[in-house]
């Protein structure tokens, strides 16, 4: 299977968060699944960063390069077809992050690792 982890999912597992649910750490970690990380994911992280809301042990730029790397999971890029699946998505959920991730999954076949409820009311495959 191929997973798109959630910003949140990724910050969860980096950091041991137990907060992350056992069954979704599982799976990230198992190795017949390929596990992915948006540059959407690193976009929303660093305006957080900047604005104070989120803390990091480092500045995020280089964190969490390294973190995916260490943690062998890919990155995955913002390509134009899934900026303009955008156009086709229903707005049902307001964070702007979250729609372009909804997208990803959607255009690359991608399944979204996520504890958002909202996300689930789209046609998007969920990790439950």
């Amino acid at each position: 299977m191929k997973l798109l982890l959630d910003t949140h999912i990724f910050l969860w597992y980096i950091s041991g968060d137990e907060r992350l649910p056992v069954d979704k750490r599982e799976s990230i970690r198992n190795p017949d699944n390929e596990a992915y990380l948006s540059v959407v994911s690193l976009w929303e992280t660093i305006i957080k960063y900047q604005l104070g809301k989120l803390p990091l042990p480092e500045p995020p730029e280089s964190y969490l390069p390294t973190q995916r790397e260490r943690h062998q999971i890919a990155s995955l890029i913002l390509d134009e077809a899934s900026v303009a699946h955008l156009a086709t998505l229903p707005p049902i959920h307001r964070g702007p992050f979250d729609r372009m991730l909804i997208c990803q999954a959607i255009v690359c076949g991608l399944t979204i690792v996520t504890v958002d409820d909202v996300i689930q009311k789209y046609p998007v495959a969920i990790l439950k």
